[in-house]
């Protein structure tokens, strides 16, 4: 049987920001190192190639040196042939590129990757660059901060089971998947501005390859304010609280009737309706949680089109902070999730995802949950973990 030829590229420093608050990897690794910020995008991928171990004898990874893809694979035990040599300290944007190209030269069955929506469009710039066309699938393993584009799995898992599809060769459809990225700049001041840059093809699994993320911000403004309500009134209830505001448009609704500034794109911790922490690092939410003598109940929404509760967009969130915060009386009951009925049709009957990077939480998080859709509204709504 001839070997089926995996291309495989990680961006070791994909989404090092998240963690400490600083809204992506662009321009601020030794910022987010200095912060204490573990890079993660190899453990993710891990997650990804750890579905094809049973293909090892009919898999070949070919791949770049070191962390960008090498390491994560021969640790695990496959066979591996290193096409492109990084030659920088901490890899860089033009790594993903000429690894790239020494892919496509080798003529790759798909080019599997682990990064942001920056490293899709590093690729896209390769694989989709003037008459050089090259019609090759691409799939992504989210690793970054923020994944707008349209050429990811919806998990790292998810990216796994597309690839053993193909190793199969079952019936895989193939489409185009638009790669789209934001201002991390802008991004950083709370504003978030998508733009459209290219597409590339993708493999059409719909069951394991997530929309393109729904943007901006809630319509319907008398359901928001509902739903606002409720939360509040709940607020008001205890004196003995303190309340986690993790990110999204929903959120920032109920930060705006609090009369509260708001980090659109971080999290912030509110006691007594009053702003105790602004956009506050993992490290310094877990010391938050901990230290505190009351309850820390975490408010948070879901990702619009995609549905992530956990994993996109909040890494502060980390698995040791859900955690703490499932180790107070109520265990469940102390994750309020926000969301409009619309958003959760939305959905299309799929469940929402917890994809925290720990397999044991995920679980431990899956489940019926009450999602507040309005005043004295809820309904009960499954959330799994990565498949």
């Amino acid at each position: 049987m001839k070997h089926f030829k995996l291309g495989f590229i990680i961006n070791p420093i994909a989404g090092i920001g998240g963690s400490v608050a600083l809204k992506g990897s662009d321009g601020v690794v030794k910022q987010a190192l200095a912060l204490g910020a573990m890079p993660q995008a190899n453990a993710r991928a891990k997650l990804a190639l750890e579905i094809l171990l049973p293909y090892q004898d009919n898999l070949v990874i070919y791949t770049a040196n070191d962390q960008m893809g090498e390491q994560c694979a021969r640790e695990l035990g496959f066979k591996v042939e290193v096409l492109y040599q990084s030659q920088h300290k901490q890899s860089e944007s033009e790594d993903s590129q000429l690894a790239t190209q020494a892919l496509l030269a080798n003529g790759v069955d798909i080019i599997l990757f682990a990064g942001g929506d920056g490293t899709a469009r590093d690729i896209a710039k390769v694989v989709t660059k003037g008459d050089d066309f090259q019609p090759i699938p691409v799939l992504g393993i989210p690793a970054g901060c923020k994944i707008h584009s349209g050429v990811y799995a919806i998990t790292p898992k998810a990216a796994g089971r597309v690839v053993e599809l193909m190793i199969n060769q079952e019936l895989v459809s193939l489409t185009t998947g638009d790669v789209m990225d934001i201002d991390e700049s802008l991004f950083r001041q709370g504003i978030v501005k998508a733009k459209r840059y290219s597409e590339m093809q993708i493999p059409s699994e719909l069951r394991y390859v997530q929309a393109v993320k729904s943007g901006g911000k809630e319509s319907d403004e008398l359901v928001l304010q509902d739903i606002a309500a409720n939360v509040i009134e709940e607020m008001n209830d205890y004196d003995d609280r303190q309340f986690i505001i993790g990110s999204g448009s929903t959120t920032a609704f109920l930060m705006a009737e609090l009369a509260l500034d708001n980090t659109l794109l971080g999290v912030d911790i509110v006691s007594d309706q009053s702003l105790t922490a602004a956009d506050v690092t993992e490290r310094q939410l877990y010391q938050a949680i901990t230290n505190f003598h009351g309850l820390s109940k975490l408010v948070i929404t879901l990702i619009g089109g995609q549905g992530h509760v956990f994993g996109r967009g909040n890494q502060q969130l980390s698995p040791r902070v859900i955690r703490a915060i499932l180790a107070q009386p109520g265990g469940r009951d102390n994750i309020m999730i926000m969301a409009t009925k619309a958003k959760l049709t939305a959905l299309m009957n799929k469940p929402l995802i917890s994809d925290t990077g720990d397999a044991e939480l995920d679980q431990e998080l899956s489940g019926f949950m009450p999602i507040t859709t309005g005043y004295k509204d809820q309904v009960l709504y499954p959330l799994a973990s990565p498949q």
